[in-house]
């Protein structure tokens, strides 16, 4: 196919704007700092098919996840004119329980026009009983039950992190289904909460909708659709030129996570990655199997994470769809780490897992772009809940953070401090907004000066954030690199985080890097983030 480079950047904008408009209704309606501060949520939308035809720059692991949770629902659900699927189950697509996805059809047909809408119909587009396409959210719910407040607990099965919603209706005739809506809430300690956020969802998906009607209207359904195949294509053509510029070989790397919380130690993660002729695969044979705490990732977030590593590799702004992945294959054993059974703890996988299955990924595909990949960054996203009963507002309350830490250098420059790095990429919760939702204060919130790591361009630096509890509270935390530093066994290793607890009696107590625990009122709890490592060019 011939391209034409100005059609093909437009339309790239235009169906990137439905999802980012999608999201921008998310964070404004959004009723948690989870949703309205963190902005820990992502929007997509899909064709006829269910294939991706563009997202929104939000959360990576939640991107790239998206579309096997698609395939998977246009094989078990019915497609019909108001309907909205809401669905977290691993065994459909999911990452991890408290990623909460709603899904809805787009009709063409004004029969259908969804209810509302208070625009003028016009009525150009063709009557028809199929989706045109899809419109999708993720967002990440602060509490969906389970056995510690926030739901990231240190849990060994899928049960102990909260309701699963394999697919179930929530809207269908273009009405709220009251039952589920009411199930989900009485299984979270924050019923409101579920209650806002998820009329946030649903509203960004009513966005959505209309929007992309509007865009089918305005050119017609041939055009909107040639102009998607032309973004698919272009978007293949270029990763397929990126990958080919790599010499052909075979490229492994073996690194480990710390623990998973049940003194299972030093588990490893082992890719072998071939390069051939513009395509690219990614064998995960010789991962650990399938452990007894979370850190189990489902198969989503493993594609998700190669998907990650591949656009990163391209260095110009491509329609970010499924022609972006065709050149890429992962085969995940089932039964590993990489891809657990759909019962297994995975709580963490989505959080931990899937940031240390990047820096195998970067560390063995250095030698074949030395120009273009960096030192390893933080590799953990820092997870902290604390929940219990609120008494200053007489309610019970759950707070989950992930907090920044040091990007690694790389080629062209040092690493940036405090820092979401690779598949993160929320905001912090304000401190003002914290102090005001929760019976929580915020004592400390800096730089941690010189913990990123030395070279010729240095790492970024981490922080550290100490939050005291004005309440009793349990804590959740689970955190990566306490033991294995970013970088380590090389010149440019930075420090690894550090967890601790302070009392009332002002005696520090270091904590693990996955830890539950009750604390009273006056404890402070304080997260010293890992550096990046520091860059230097190959002997």
């Amino acid at each position: 196919m011939e391209f034409d480079p100005i059609k093909v950047e437009v339309w790239r904008h235009l169906f990137a704007s439905i999802a980012e408009e999608m999201g921008a209704t998310l964070e404004r309606t959004g009723y948690s700092p989870n949703i309205k501060e963190r902005r820990d949520h992502s929007c997509a939308i899909f064709d006829s098919e269910g294939r991706l035809l563009a997202q929104a720059a939000h959360i990576p692991v939640h991107l790239g996840a998206m579309p096997l949770m698609m395939d998977r629902l246009r094989e078990t659900v019915r497609w019909t004119p108001g309907v909205m699927w809401l669905c977290n189950d691993p065994a459909h697509g999911g990452t991890h329980l408290p990623d909460l996805t709603l899904v809805a059809p787009v009709f063409g047909n004004n029969g259908v026009m969804e209810s509302w809408s208070n625009e003028p119909a016009t009525p150009t587009l063709h009557h028809s009983n199929t989706p045109i396409g899809f419109v999708a959210n993720r967002a990440h719910h602060a509490d969906i039950g389970g056995i510690a407040p926030g739901s990231l607990p240190l849990s060994t099965e899928l049960f102990h992190e909260g309701i699963i919603l394999p697919p179930v209706r929530l809207v269908s005739g273009s009405r709220t289904n009251q039952d589920v809506l009411d199930i989900v809430c009485a299984n979270s300690r924050t019923p409101n909460e579920r209650r806002g956020d998820l009329a946030a969802q649903i509203a960004s998906n009513r966005t959505g909708i209309r929007r992309f009607q509007q865009l089918a209207r305005q050119h017609g359904l041939d055009e909107f659709t040639l102009r998607a195949e032309e973004s698919r294509e272009y978007a293949s053509m270029v990763v397929r030129q990126t990958l080919a510029r790599a010499p052909d070989g075979d490229y492994s790397f073996t690194d480990y996570l710390d623990d998973d919380g049940h003194g299972n130690l030093d588990i490893p993660i082992r890719v072998t990655i071939r390069l051939r002729e513009g395509r690219i695969s990614f064998d995960f044979t010789g991962t650990a199997p399938e452990t007894t705490g979370s850190v189990n990732a489902t198969e989503a977030v493993t594609r998700s994470a190669c998907y990650y590593v591949v656009r990163c590799l391209v260095d110009e702004e491509i329609p970010m769809n499924s022609g972006a992945f065709e050149q890429i294959e992962v085969n995940a054993p089932l039964g590993s780490l990489v891809n657990a059974h759909s019962q297994r703890a995975v709580a963490a996988g989505n959080v931990e897992t899937s940031q240390r299955i990047v820096d195998v990924i970067l560390a063995a595909l250095a030698p074949a772009f030395p120009d273009r990949i960096p030192a390893q960054s933080q590799g953990t996203m820092n997870n902290v809940t604390i929940g219990g009963h609120d008494p200053f507002r007489n309610q019970s309350y759950a707070y989950y953070e992930t907090i920044c830490g040091g990007a690694g250098a790389g080629p062209a420059g040092n690493g940036a401090s405090a820092m979401h790095v690779h598949m993160t990429n929320t905001r912090n919760t304000p401190i003002e907004a914290l102090e005001m939702h929760y019976p929580l204060r915020v004592r400390e919130y800096a730089i941690r000066e010189n913990s990123g790591g030395s070279g010729t361009n240095r790492g970024g630096d981490g922080v550290i954030r100490s939050v005291e509890l004005l309440a009793p509270a349990q804590v959740s935390l689970i955190t990566e690199r306490r033991r294995r530093a970013p970088g380590e066994g090389t010149t440019g290793a930075a420090l690894p985080g550090k967890n601790s607890l302070t009392p009332l009696d002002e005696s520090q107590s270091e904590l693990a890097g996955k830890a539950s625990l009750h604390c009273q009122s006056g404890a402070v709890i304080s997260i010293e983030t890992p550096g990046g490592a520091g860059w230097s060019p190959p002997e």
